[in-house]
């Protein structure tokens, strides 16, 4: 897993400079820069550090980026380089009419995504109606197929040239495009098969901020993501354009279309992908440009984790029904919230209390987990199932004790996931209501508390629960250095924010 974030503007030459100062450092016997040797290089640290070679420190610097090699770091780079994207260019205004349109128009994939903004670009075709006339990028936004065509025709190169306000070709602006839903399928169908049959590629996609995960066009159909259908819809013909686009040969394999689509239940877009091969081949042209993607066999197994760890049965079944291997356990690295720490999906499926899942997956050939008092006691808990708890506790003394250690932070993913007992036998047992985790997924990291869960939920009767059992309402978050009134505040939940103002301190000095 990668140690390092990379740069928003990531260039070759900086990395090279930052593999010689490694070098160098470690040449001199920075304790720091050999411990960093230590961690990432495969040889360890030599008897002698005054001689290391040049290729050691790139290695151990590609690796802190995530990367498995020197010149995967450099391919990749050049992969930026040709198809990296500034998600800042979407919140710089323009001064021609057609590019603010299109500015406007499309989902960005940032905080200013949203009706509003979409909104705005509406406005302005009326009030400019030729502003598709001259610029491909706006009528391909805007679905002109009358403009597009004639655009095409005087100049049939313009349907692979980057352009606009956001440096974007203009089937991109056409599938990103979210300014009116009113727009028929029939003129989003037309534009789409003219800027294919004039040569645009159905797997363009972009690397947002230089992150190794492309954003595509299947992307951009699909839509969702960290904020939500309200921020980043899909797009309103999504189901006929994404099949056009595989149709002309989008690979189906594709990573950030899984990971913004898995936080909602809805299997549609799964169903449309697997019907073209998901799961399967060697993962297309980005594979190709990015060595270090994940397989589209891992890409799937990902998925399954997630779907095991947040009660997703119906997207087990899908996923199990399409070859997905549900028997062996994690073993391979992962995103931060899918470790490969060995477990089982039955396991999983247990440890999170969700019966329904753990008998599925055994009953078609899984192999049932073997006795674990903790993480027997965990699943109880999940279950508010009291009898059990009991006996785990007369039969085992130190399982208390051992869960506490091993999962500190377990009252905050209780609070997403578990019914407001679990969170209340919790307590109970020890865990510490204002301990510090993650709700999204079960893994141990110091992000918020569980009071910032029920209050940006506006879970009013959880919120009072957690109060009542000793919840701190002033403590922040340790990301943006926010309360759990904040957070209800910032996420319109007046229910919750109404009962955390009495009871929260007012705001420090220059807060």
């Amino acid at each position: 897993m990668p140690t390092l974030g990379m740069p928003d503007r990531p260039h070759l030459d900086s990395f090279r400079r930052q593999a010689r100062a490694l070098q160098r450092a470690v040449r001199t016997g920075d304790p720091d820069a050999v411990a960093r040797l230590g961690r990432h290089h495969p040889g360890g640290v030599p008897g002698d550090v005054s001689g290391l070679q040049l290729s050691a420190a790139q290695l151990v610097l590609a690796r802190e980026y995530g990367f498995a090699s020197w010149p995967r770091l450099v391919r990749y780079l050049e992969t930026v380089a040709e198809h990296g994207w500034d998600t800042k260019l979407g919140a710089a205004p323009a001064t021609e009419v057609a590019e603010e349109f299109c500015r406007l128009a499309c989902m960005t994939y940032s905080r200013e995504d949203g009706q509003a903004r979409w909104a705005r670009a509406r406005q302005l075709l009326p009030a400019h109606p030729d502003l598709t006339t001259g610029n491909i990028w706006a009528a391909a936004a805007a679905a002109r197929p009358d403009d597009v065509g004639r655009l095409l025709a005087e100049q049939p190169a313009r349907a692979a040239e980057r352009g606009g306000p956001l440096r974007w070709r203009p089937l991109f602006y056409l599938v990103y495009s979210r300014f009116d839903p009113a727009v028929s399928a029939e003129r989003v169908l037309a534009v789409a098969r003219q800027l294919l049959d004039a040569g645009a590629d159905p797997d363009e996609g972009y690397l947002f901020d230089a992150l190794p995960s492309p954003f595509t066009l299947l992307t951009g159909v699909f839509g969702n993501g960290e904020l939500g259908q309200r921020h980043q819809p899909r797009h309103p013909h999504w189901r006929a354009l994404g099949r056009l686009l595989l149709d002309a040969g989008a690979d189906p394999n594709d990573a950030q279309t899984l990971y913004n689509r898995m936080f909602d239940p809805d299997n549609s877009h799964l169903e449309l992908l697997f019907e073209y091969g998901l799961g399967a081949g060697d993962g297309g042209p980005w594979k190709t440009r990015i060595a270090d993607m994940d397989t589209p066999a891992h890409m799937l197994r990902i998925q399954l984790r997630w779907a095991v760890e947040h009660h997703q049965p119906a997207r087990v079944r899908l996923l199990v029904e399409h070859g997905v291997d549900f028997r062996s356990p994690f073993e391979d690295d992962g995103p931060a919230w899918s470790p490969g720490d060995g477990r089982t999906p039955v396991e999983l499926a247990r440890l999170n209390g969700d019966t329904e899942i753990a008998d599925y997956l055994i009953a078609q050939g899984a192999a049932p987990p073997g006795p674990d008092p903790v993480r027997e006691l965990i699943a109880a808990a999940f279950r508010a199932d009291r009898s059990t708890l009991d006996r785990l506790r007369a039969e085992h003394p130190d399982a208390v004790a051992q869960a506490r250690r091993s999962r500190p932070g377990l009252i905050v993913w209780a609070a997403t996931q578990a019914p407001i007992e679990t969170v209340t036998l919790l307590a109970e047992l020890g865990f510490d209501v204002n301990a510090y985790g993650r709700g999204d997924a079960p893994v141990e990291e110091s992000w918020e508390t569980a009071l910032h869960h029920s209050a940006v939920d506006g879970n009013v009767e959880l919120t009072r629960r957690l109060l009542d059992l000793g919840a701190d309402p002033d403590l922040r978050d340790q990301r943006f250095d926010a309360t759990p009134l904040d957070w209800a505040r910032h996420y319109h939940q007046l229910s919750t924010a109404a009962l955390l103002e009495p009871v929260t301190a007012p705001p420090r000095s220059g807060g």
